[in-house]
């Protein structure tokens, strides 16, 4: 039985960039909480969010799935090259705003290029959230294995937890592996087999492929972090 959860609008303009998105409040809460934001391409209503939130908030851990601050000024298209910073200052935001509200740790989520740029905030801010979870991590272009996107994973000292499908362009689970080395911090992969870079989220998934991927999820999370 799928439980669904209800959620809030949420915005802090207090802040700059300003922090937009939904929380999801747990009904029995832990203590911790999750940001999750969305790659370049999507925004904190992409399916995968939804549905993590929806597990995550049901196990007692509180959500905001926010949009990145290159998504809160364009609706539509891919960041910019001069959106990073901004868009990392705007997670930073988002993990605040939720440490106001948490007693417990804050962890720090995303898919893609909102994963890339969380796992960069935490290489300068080692402290800021309590771990970092890490969808479908885009360490190179699709068909262009030379240009690795590594070069901060050797100041990453935040006990990270990647999920990343077979399947992915992006990167092989070969490859992925390889870059995991390279992080001092403690770190995990979780592979979904037969699973892209949506992890079967997306328009062509094959119907019921992504129905257990949340609690897989969780139920992997929750002893690493523990």
């Amino acid at each position: 039985m799928r439980i669904r959860l209800e959620y809030t609008d949420f915005t802090d303009e207090s802040a700059n960039p300003p922090v937009r998105g939904y929380l999801h409040l747990a009904p029995s809460p832990s203590g911790d909480a999750l940001v999750l934001t969305h790659g370049a391409g999507s925004n904190a209503q992409a399916p995968l969010l939804v549905a993590m939130a929806q597990a995550f908030s049901a196990a007692g851990i509180t959500v905001l799935r926010c949009d990145l601050p290159f998504r809160q000024s364009h609706p539509h298209g891919p960041p910019r090259p001069g959106d990073a910073a901004r868009d990392r200052q705007g997670l930073r935001n988002a993990v605040m705003a939720l440490q106001k509200m948490s007693a417990g740790r804050v962890f720090l989520g995303g898919h893609s290029y909102g994963g890339r740029q969380a796992s960069m905030l935490s290489a300068v801010e080692p402290d800021l959230a309590g771990g970092l979870l890490l969808f479908s991590y885009p360490l190179h272009p699709p068909r262009k294995p030379a240009e690795a996107r590594t070069q901060h994973l050797s100041k990453l000292r935040t006990p990270t937890f990647f999920v990343h499908g077979t399947r992915d362009p992006f990167a092989s689970i070969s490859e992925l592996e390889e870059a995991l080395k390279l992080i001092p911090a403690r770190t995990k992969l979780l592979r979904v087999d037969g699973a892209g870079h949506d992890l079967n989220f997306g328009k062509h998934a094959l119907e019921g492929a992504k129905d257990n991927l949340p609690q897989s999820i969780l139920a992997a999370f929750q002893p690493f972090f523990s």
